[in-house]
Formats: structure tokens, sequence, C-alpha cells
């Protein structure tokens, strides 16, 4: 008898429990909507109170030169640079998430995958609210939840036009060279002695590495730094070949020793090694000038005019035709091209970089003390004088 009534008490049991659960996953609102215990409703705003507790605003926008876009390792673009400068007047840290078009940023806005629109979408756009940098005479502005009046007001209240005149000012000095502190040196130190610089050595001993001749690498970091190991960008990109932190990191060189000059140029050819991995398809021969593009512009970006190269009929394994699509990835004909993957670049910059390197290899080559090591020179080169022709 005792044990019957134990099973009726934990058969009640059970089924009050069950009933418990079943009401708190199926609480019903004032509004008649079904709501689980712990869930939250899909048509939540996350404002501004939220972006702030969490330290991170997300923006969507699209790639370009006036939008967004990857500048060594560190973004770039007017709207990107002014959300950046809204952001820290938040306390938050900004993301940056990059859409293929418009209906796509508008689509993820009204999800809630992104705070706000960094891109100016015309004002005839339904279902978000407009706030923040705009252009009255061109009809548009940046864009919020259509519920997210929070945001929508402090970014009113922030902006002002000026600081469009403010960020483009300043992106300016970002891509100019007064934003690298450095020493300018003479690119030979002895002419007549065949010495490039006082720090041969160190090119001498760890071009081997990457498989490259040394004077290559000499004239590469006087592209980098004029030979001043104390230079430093902007972007925090640090000594005699320019190394950023974060691949400073990578390579396993400590920020204390970014400045030494060995340590530099060692870390430096450890990382054109990496790179040359990145292009094994490539003949030896025309290698060198796509690892020099990749440590400029981004071996990712590389790829993608390789990709245009191919598309359009022209051999992606040359240099001298890839370049030509380098440089096109500055055109939303090319960057928005459904083959490239890592959008706008400032392939100009990048172009001149090589021409300029290869330039002097070919002057250093002609005084410079000391044979080719790993010779990355292939015979499609002729000698014009003391320049090396592509």
């Amino acid at each position: 008898m005792r044990s019957l009534c134990s099973l009726l008490s934990y058969m009640l049991f059970f089924i009050v429990l069950s009933s418990c659960q079943e009401k708190q996953q199926k609480e019903v609102t004032p509004w008649g909507t079904e709501i689980g215990g712990d869930s939250v409703s899909s048509n939540e705003v996350y404002d501004l109170s939220d972006i702030v507790n969490n330290g991170e605003i997300i923006t969507l926008t699209l790639s370009g030169p006036e939008t967004y876009y990857d500048y060594r390792g560190r973004g770039m673009g007017l709207q990107y640079l002014i959300c950046e400068k809204f952001a820290q007047s938040l306390g938050v840290s900004l993301r940056v998430e990059v859409c293929k078009d418009t209906a796509e940023m508008v689509s993820r806005l009204k999800k809630g995958d992104a705070d706000i629109i960094a891109f100016q979408l015309p004002t005839s756009t339904k279902g978000v609210a407009f706030a923040g940098v705009n252009d009255k005479s061109k009809k548009t502005s940046w864009a919020v939840q259509q519920k997210n009046s929070e945001l929508a007001e402090a970014l009113n209240k922030w902006f002002k036009p000026t600081i469009i005149a403010e960020v483009r000012e300043l992106e300016d000095f970002y891509l100019s060279t007064r934003s690298i502190k450095r020493h300018v040196y003479s690119p030979m130190l002895n002419r007549s002695g065949g010495v490039i610089s006082r720090y041969d050595k160190y090119f001498q001993q760890y071009a081997p590495l990457a498989r490259w001749d040394w004077r290559l690498m000499a004239a590469q970091c006087y592209q980098e730094s004029t030979f001043d190991p104390q230079a430093r960008s902007w972007v925090g990109a640090s000594g005699l070949m320019q190394i950023m932190p974060s691949t400073a990191q990578h390579l396993g060189l400590p920020q204390s020793q970014i400045f030494d000059p060995e340590n530099n140029i060692a870390a430096a050819a450890k990382y054109i090694k990496e790179l040359d991995g990145h292009f094994r398809d490539i003949p030896a021969s025309e290698r060198v000038y796509f690892v020099l593009a990749s440590y400029n512009g981004g071996h990712f970006h590389v790829r993608d005019a390789m990709a245009l190269a191919k598309k359009h009929g022209r051999n992606a394994n040359r240099w001298s035709e890839v370049q030509e699509f380098v440089l096109k990835l500055s055109n939303p004909a090319y960057y928005n091209d459904p083959v490239v993957r890592y959008g706008y670049m400032r392939g100009n910059e990048t172009v001149d970089y090589v021409s300029r390197i290869n330039a002097r290899w070919g002057q250093y080559c002609g005084v410079a003390r000391g044979g080719f090591i790993g010779s990355p020179v292939g015979p499609e080169r002729s000698r014009r004088g003391n320049r090396w022709q592509i």
C-alpha cells in the first residue's frame, strides 16, 4: 500500500513539473505572442546602451575608396574613418562588415545583424531610419534600425558637417610620406667601396632564408625606411623593414625588439619566405615581384588581380600582365567583379613600390659587392645600363 502511494506521489510530481515547464516555454505576452522562458523577441532593438555595455559597434558598408578598404592591415575610407571617430566618442571598438550591395546592407540591418549602415543610402530607402552623416544635396544618409531612436539621436547630436573635412585631411595625411617618422639616409653608404648600408651584413646573413639576392632585400629596405632603424608609420609599421605589430606577433618578434636592426631584418626575411610560399605556383623568375607586391598591398589583393588577369585572357603568372589588374583594382568595374574577393585596393601605390625597388635593385647590382644568393633572377630579364628591365 505504502509503495502504491509512493508511486502515485511520484507520478503527480512529474505531471506538475511538466505542466510548469510547458507553461514556462509557452508564456503568452499581453499582445498574444507566445515566447519561450529564456528567449528574446526578434523585434527587440539593440540600442545605444547595449552597444556601450557590449563595447563594440558593428557597421555595414561596401568596399571602395570613399567607404572602406584595407590599407596595410588598417581600415581606411572616408565613411569608415568617420564611423571610427563616432565609435571612439562612445568609447567602444568598431567592427566593419563589407556587403556586396546596398540590398544586402539594408536586409542585414533590418535583421539586427549590425547597428549602422556607414554608407550614403538614398533617403527614399524603405524600412530604415536615417541618421548621422548625410548629403542633403544628394538626398543620401547613413542609416540605423527603424526603432533605434536612441542611436539615431546620438548620431545626429554627434555629427557636424565639419567632421567630413577634418577626416579627409586626416586621411590625406595618413596616405602621405608625412605620416612616416624617419630620417632619410643616402641610398648608398659608400659607392666606390660597394657598400650599400651599415646593415649589409644582416641582409647577406638573412636573405638566403628568403632565397633572395641580399641586394634586393637592401633595395626593399630603402624603399620601406630609407635605412632608418627607428622609422615608424602612423599604422605602427616599425623599423628598417616597417614590420606591422600584428605581423611581428605572428612571426614571434617581441615588440621590445622590433626596432633592433638584426631582429627586424631577420623577421622580414622570415615573412618574405612565408609570402613566397603563397606563390609557389608562380615561376621563380617572376615570383619575386608577386612577393614584393604582397609585402606592400597584401597577397589576397594580388590574388584578386591574378584572378582578373586570368578572366580577361592574360597570363596570371607574369607580373608585367598582372600589374595592369592591380592598378584596375581601384576601379569599381573591377573591384566589384565577382572574381574579386577582397575589394578595392590602392593599386598604383603597390605597382610603384615594386617598380622602384626593381630599379634600385638594378642600381645596387651594378656597384655593390657580392654575388646573387638564391638567384631569383630569371632568363626573362635583360640588362640595360644599371637597370634590370622586366
